[in-house]
Order: C-alpha cells, then sequence, then structure tokens
C-alpha cells in the first residue's frame, strides 16, 4: 500500500510540474482529448496501463 500512496504523490508531482511549466500545452492538450473519440481514448489508456504494469513487473522483478 505504501507502493501504491508513494506512486500516487509521484504521479501528483509530475502532473503539478507540468500545470505550473506548460499551462498553455496543457489546454491544447485537454482540447485534443475532448475532440478525440472515446474509443480511441479509451484504448490508449489501456495500452498506456499496460506499459506502466510491465515496467512496475520489470523493475520490482
Amino acid at each position: 500500500m505504501i507502493d501504491f500512496v508513494t506512486a500516487l504523490g509521484l504521479v501528483l508531482v509530475i502532473e503539478g510540474i507540468l500545470y505550473a511549466l506548460l499551462p498553455g500545452g496543457m489546454k491544447t492538450i485537454m482540447r485534443g482529448a475532448l475532440e478525440t473519440p472515446d474509443q480511441t481514448l479509451r484504448v490508449t489508456g489501456l495500452v498506456v496501463a499496460a506499459l506502466g504494469l510491465i515496467i512496475v513487473w520489470i523493475i520490482r522483478g
């Protein structure tokens, strides 16, 4: 559980830094996400989640 909370904290740090340094770019990305079909977002989300799981699995061995 500690690892999960740590990972969640790191996600928030990275996301916060992106919004602080590139607010205009983040708005552009959000607009693009709104215009992207749901199915594309769903598949992309699943692929990224699987990639993250594979990375964690390899690192934690």
